[in-house]
């Protein structure tokens, strides 16, 4: 061939297969691809480019049938709903005809699923959660700290801004979270939050199939997974299905005129989350409270409207399967569409039925709190699937028992006491998850006024009473906010985690006495737990406290272990004739913490000052 005809036909290829590749860019699938053999057959497909609803969706693929085009009042979005039930995995061709001109095509491929996917576990109560802040635990990879593009750039001197720590960070310590003896990682939301400014928390999502540059990729959150699941942690996704970021890729051009709550009319919300069960409450307050916007930044999302519900629906089900997550904690879960929430929980369930899933309600009344747990009777008829919450009711009797003087009723361990014997309006009280803290209140350390014996009696109940433990990284070393309620100061960066600090909580060095004392003393617990059945499926029996002494036990299989929790800052003998029934016939107790061994045919024990003694009891 001659060269100059060459040279043209070398041209014409490269110019074909630009405007090929052109065409397949601008048009946008979600979810991007799926897999063959699911529970639900059906899956429907958004797809978003320039007048596409003028065009006629077409696949030709064994087992796959278009069963409904829905065209909306945005020309730029189809959604196509398909018939998967005989469909293999493999790979074809969504294309868009003009007639019998293909306009736009898009590749498509249904994956084959891992093996026992469904019947993947979740996280229980033999595990312990570490929460984690991805932008404040570990810097791994400094080149991702600002994306091109991206406005809210690294600023590690605002407290509010982005300090760089990703995913990486997190893989590059998980020998450090494994040998803690923590079993599963909560991590905070990675998922794009492409906002002007106060982005790092990744609660404004503006793409929710794609993870955060500044934080890593699709390809480096899947990378966490697998390498968690070699040293045996879980991985839990924080979602939210409450609201996106105001910067959404959509939001230039919503598909429909009801795809958001008060679209076009912001009205923030009010809050009031008692009116769901409220049955005197007024319908305002019911929208005011499931409709209402957080913020200006934070649009609601109307899960009422079926597409949106069913991309949401299918959104999480796309993060499971793609990131083999063992269990999901859901934001803000009382104020989406309760009726949603629902249909959501019973998809997901119905798809993996040993998977978890925490909702945050936080409310101090547990009778609120327990109307959302899988299995709850409700007077209004409300079936709820979901199967775990956060206990917030715990926490906050945790943090008044210990922080309360000994003399009146609601004195000394009172309120934790009155508090645990709610449980019987739990569905579940076993499967709910407790904590001292979370991300979005003052510190452990904190709350106690800095006392570190309280801390870790704290800990001390947190690991051995009933339900799924979560600690916030950096409670091991009494990390702590001297400014109240302040986020970006509760958020504080791990030492150690970027180069250059002075201090280094992953190997010790740098910590003062008191830390390095508390991260041992956790470290010690939780291995502990690790393998002790006893306390993740033991029956639990509580005494009411008495000056200042609180006592339970858990019992399992033969195995007892006696908890006392002393806040005494004095000596205090404890009479043993009255747990005589728990004890049953033990001989010996041995401390886990300080493996010192405990006399249990003496009438009494003297007690250690202002601290918690774990006893395996022993014949």
């Amino acid at each position: 061939m001659h060269p100059k005809k060459l040279l043209l036909l070398s041209i014409l290829f490269l110019f074909i297969t630009k405007t090929s590749f052109a065409q397949q860019q601008q048009l946008r699938v979600e979810p991007s691809f799926w897999w063959a053999g699911m529970k639900e057959t059906k899956l429907q497909l958004l797809l978003h480019g320039k007048n596409i609803a003028t065009l006629e969706p077409h696949i030709q693929y064994p087992g796959i049938k278009i069963t409904d085009v829905i065209k909306v009042k945005s020309p730029n979005y189809l959604f196509i709903n398909l018939d998967l039930k005989s469909a293999k995995p493999g790979k074809f061709e969504v294309q868009l005809k003009q007639g019998a001109k293909v306009a736009q095509l898009y590749k498509y491929e249904l994956k084959q699923r891992e093996a026992n996917s469904e019947a993947r576990e979740g996280f229980n109560s033999s595990d312990v959660m570490y929460l984690i802040t991805p932008d404040r635990f570990a810097n791994g990879n400094p080149k991702n700290d600002s994306m091109k593009g991206m406005a809210d750039k690294l600023n590690r001197s605002d407290k509010a801004g982005r300090h760089g720590g990703d995913i990486t960070g997190i893989i590059n310590h998980l020998d450090y979270i494994d040998e803690m003896g923590f079993t599963t990682l909560w991590v905070n939301p990675v998922l794009e939050n492409d906002q002007p400014d106060y982005s790092y928390h990744g609660y404004s999502i503006t793409d929710f199939y794609k993870v955060d540059p500044r934080f890593g990729s699709n390809q480096e959150y899947v990378a966490l997974s697998k390498h968690a699941k070699k040293r045996g942690l879980k991985l839990v996704m924080d979602m939210v299905l409450n609201h996106c970021g105001s910067e959404h890729w959509w939001m230039q051009d919503l598909p429909t005129e009801n795809w958001l709550n008060f679209q076009g009319d912001y009205k923030q919300t009010s809050h009031n989350r008692e009116a769901i069960q409220d049955p005197h409450a007024a319908a305002y307050d019911y929208k005011m409270h499931t409709q209402g916007w957080f913020v200006e930044t934070m649009p609601d999302l109307n899960q009422e409207n079926e597409l949106m519900a069913n991309y949401l629906i299918q959104n999480t089900i796309w993060w499971i399967e793609y990131a083999d997550l063992s269990g999901i904690r859901m934001d803000t879960y009382s104020y989406p569409s309760p009726a949603f929430m629902s249909e959501w929980t019973r998809r997901v369930m119905q798809e993996y039925p040993n998977f978890n899933i925490v909702g945050e309600e936080w409310s101090l009344n547990p009778a609120i709190v327990s109307y959302w747990q899988r299995g709850k009777q409700n007077a209004n008829g409300y079936t709820s699937y979901l199967p775990s919450l956060m206990d917030f009711p715990l926490q906050a009797a945790l943090i008044a028992s210990l922080k309360a003087e000994e003399g009146g009723w609601q004195s000394g361990w009172q309120q934790l006491y009155q508090m645990l014997a709610n449980d019987f309006i739990y569905a579940d009280p076993g499967n709910l998850v407790i904590f001292p803290d979370n991300h979005d209140m003052d510190r452990i350390f904190t709350q106690l006024n800095k006392d570190e014996a309280l801390t870790k009696l704290a800990i001390a109940y947190t690991l051995t009473t009933r339900g799924i433990p979560q600690l916030y990284y950096g409670t091991e070393i009494l990390m702590h906010n001297d400014v109240a309620d302040d986020h970006g100061i509760i958020r504080t960066d791990f030492p150690g985690g970027w180069a250059g600090d002075k201090t280094n909580a992953f190997t010790r060095s740098g910590l003062t006495k008191a830390q390095q004392d508390m991260q041992l003393y956790t470290q010690k617990l939780l291995n502990w737990r690790k393998q002790a059945a006893v306390i993740h499926k033991g029956k639990l029996t509580h005494y009411a406290p008495e000056k200042g002494v609180y006592v339970y036990f858990r019992q399992y299989e033969g195995e007892s272990v006696m908890v006392i929790l002393n806040k005494n800052e004095i000596p205090v003998e404890l009479e043993l004739a009255k747990f005589l029934p728990q004890l049953n016939a033990a001989t010996q107790g041995i401390d886990v913490i300080s493996g010192q061994k405990f006399n249990l045919k003496e009438s009494i024990i003297l007690l250690p000052v202002k601290a918690p003694l774990i006893l395996e009891l022993k014949r």
